[in-house]
């Protein structure tokens, strides 16, 4: 004799059918993708659409393989920095907010592309591209949390507040300690010298003295060591 299923269990097993299938229609883009709520119909779709910033490759090259970081990895790093060494920022800091703001703060590269930050030509148009991808990315989200992302978007750019010095100071320390040791790659690879090293990082005391002072020790290192030129040597 068929052993009688409990109405209590059946209910369930059909709930879990019927939910079962609303996720296979969901992550095929089915009809009820757009049913279940158009909200998290915008959010998964900036989700996928910010997978593109792993394919945007930086100058900084990695530590232990023959190939460039790109964005999404930057971002990632900068993230862990921040948890780590907010004790070293110059203010106390929201480190819940540095992390949000680093996060976020090279999206705009999906577009805009990564412009190298000795490359003066290339910025001469860099707000206006950013501008505009920060416009259609941050656009694609519900409108609470498009707005929320491009005010940390502006303020890391803007450096008027703690969080956003410090997180800039982040910013620029980290290709200063992938540089030391990687034996100034790519420093050398693009003819930088230490006077337009020193020139463009200064701003990292900006948000960390402390930081400033390790990476002066490791540039002043770096030129000794041969891996960082001076102004007018070969």
């Amino acid at each position: 004799m068929k052993a009688s299923v409990p109405a209590s269990q059946v209910k369930n097993d059909d709930l879990f059918s019927q939910a079962a299938e609303e996720v296979l229609q969901f992550v095929h883009f089915g009809p009820v993708f757009r049913r279940l709520s158009q909200r998290l119909d915008l959010q998964i779709r900036f989700i996928l659409e910010i997978d593109k910033l792993k394919t945007i490759i930086r100058r900084t090259y990695l530590l232990n393989t023959d190939r460039a970081e790109n964005t999404a990895e930057h971002s990632w790093h900068l993230a862990i920095m921040a948890m780590l060494l907010a004790e070293h920022a110059n203010e106390p800091v929201n480190v819940s907010r540095v992390v949000k703001m680093v996060l976020i703060h090279d999206i705009v590269e999906i577009d805009a592309g990564d412009t190298y930050f000795y490359d003066t030509a290339a910025a001469a148009d860099k707000a206006d591209r950013e501008r505009t991808a920060a416009d259609r990315l941050f656009g694609m989200l519900p409108p609470d949390q498009g707005a929320e992302f491009r005010e940390l978007w502006e303020e890391f750019e803007g450096r008027r507040t703690p969080e956003a010095r410090f997180a800039g100071a982040l910013d620029r320390f980290m290709p200063q300690l992938h540089n030391y040791h990687t034996q100034g790659r790519s420093w050398n690879e693009h003819g930088i010298t230490i006077d337009r090293v020193l020139e463009r990082n200064e701003c990292i005391g900006d948000g960390s003295t402390r930081l400033w002072e390790c990476a002066r020790a490791l540039l002043d290192d770096a030129v000794s060591k041969g891996f960082l030129k001076k102004p007018g040597r070969d």
